[in-house]
């Protein structure tokens, strides 16, 4: 009975010693036991750096001479801030004035840094009109990309070490198809992520460029306003009737040298026809006898 007692000791001895050297993430009966990713609130995967993500979105709404012409000042003005132009569009003039329906639109990006002096630099080109900011704070989204990014980081590190390790093919393959999930989904975490920090590093500015006299949608903010969309309303109607009245001015000249020559001729004819009207005079008819 001894014997079989110490016989019993060493096996549980043997056991215990067998579990204790068997390498993490395998069970006791030899297969793969996948590692988990760690939450997104462990302390490991929690970002270093906490700093405000903050994306920031203008508009604004310019009245110029040449919406063309302001259209590259403004494409200038952002590459000189280090920024680039994603969209311009530009509508040629449609009146004879040459300005009438000509606009121009822009979306450009920026960095965040410079959005406010490029907004005032937009005051040198024409009349700033209406100006709008929004920002939205996105540091939430940002710290719990980053910590399932360093997760899933984690995550595919120990799963690459069990597939070294693994000491059966079923063991392999189920590391293998665990690996591929997690790599696809540390993708598209890394591609949000890399799309959230362009648009918290680079703002985002549309703007509307029209020719001067072009009263805005909501019409004149006040009195001031509304005298100096009308005085500008003013001058390019009296430019455009100059215009008009130029290119019909060699017409008129034209018209006025046929009405002459037409009038000319209807006074002839009418000079003509009493001559032709009037004959010979008749001859004396023959003298009667005076009556006793």
């Amino acid at each position: 009975m001894t014997r079989s007692l110490g016989t019993a000791v060493a096996a549980l001895f043997m056991a215990v010693l067998v579990g204790c050297s068997s390498p993490a993430g395998t069970d006791s009966g030899g297969g793969a036991s996948v590692p988990q990713p760690a939450a997104p609130g462990d302390p490991e995967g929690a970002p270093a750096d906490t700093d405000r993500q903050v994306i920031a979105t203008a508009t604004a709404s310019l009245a110029v001479e040449d919406p063309a012409d302001s259209a590259q000042r403004v494409s200038e003005l952002v590459e000189s801030a280090g920024g680039r132009v994603d969209e311009r569009t530009e509508q040629a003039a449609s009146g004879e004035d040459g300005t009438e329906g000509a606009v121009a639109d822009l979306v450009v990006r920026v960095p965040a840094a410079e959005l406010t002096g490029l907004l005032a630099d937009l005051e040198e080109l024409g009349d700033v009109e209406s100006v709008s900011v929004s920002r939205s704070d996105v540091t939430a989204s940002a710290v719990d990309l980053d910590a399932r990014i360093s997760a899933l980081r984690t995550s595919v590190a120990r799963l690459t070490t069990l597939m070294d390790g693994a000491a059966t093919t079923e063991a392999l393959l189920a590391a293998e198809e665990a690996l591929a999930d997690r790599q696809e989904t540390l993708e598209s975490l890394q591609s949000q992520r890399a799309l959230l920090a362009d648009q918290v590093e680079l703002s985002t500015l549309s703007v509307h460029l029209e020719p001067f006299g072009v009263a805005p949608a909501g019409g004149p903010d006040g009195f001031l306003d509304g005298l100096g969309t009308g005085w500008r309303a003013l001058v390019s109607a009296l430019s455009g009737a100059a215009i008009v009245f130029g290119v019909l001015l060699p017409w008129l000249g034209i018209a006025a040298l046929v009405a002459a020559a037409v009038l000319v001729l209807v006074r002839l004819a009418r000079r003509r026809t009493p001559v032709l009207t009037s004959g010979p005079p008749l001859p004396p008819g023959p003298t009667l006898p005076p009556q006793a």
